[in-house]
């Protein structure tokens, strides 16, 4: 576990707020998440750029996104795997993604991350949560008591 990391809320998912597959993935997620358990921050906030710094991803370009799972910053499939077990069923049944082969799979991520603009688009600015959703994103650092 990387001390950067240990601090961090638990389910914490850094997206880039400007992709539409991103940005469209997050508000599905915000439905299929009753529960509340998934918390979202956008790669283009102050906050959210400090975590991909952090975690060796460029904030400008973003070549995929950071899921924290129980104080792990992981990528790629793994974090998908690690997000969809947070949902329920059948959505949790979908994480044996990070169960597959690692290079094949992380080798299909890369291609639709490299591609997400061209094949869904990207907005002007980061989506903006509705009133109800707002206490879902942090945007700004976790205090620390100390």
């Amino acid at each position: 576990m990387s001390p950067a990391s240990q601090d961090l809320p638990d389910g914490l998912w850094l997206f880039d707020g400007v992709c539409n597959l991103c940005s469209g993935s997050v508000t599905l997620v915000l439905r299929l998440d009753r529960e509340g358990v998934i918390r979202f921050t956008p790669i283009q906030s102050p906050y959210g750029r400090q975590l991909a710094i952090t975690h060796g991803i460029d904030p400008d370009t973003p070549a995929s996104f950071l899921f924290i799972d129980h104080g792990r910053g992981l990528e790629k499939t793994a974090a998908i795997g690690a997000l969809l077990r947070r949902l329920n069923a059948p959505w949790r049944w979908l994480a044996f993604v990070d169960r597959l082969p690692r290079r094949p799979a992380d080798a299909a991520y890369d291609w639709l991350a490299a591609n997400r603009y061209r094949l869904m688009g990207k907005k002007d600015a980061c989506m903006v949560p509705s009133r109800a959703q707002q206490a879902r994103f942090i945007l700004e650092p976790p205090t620390i008591a100390s």
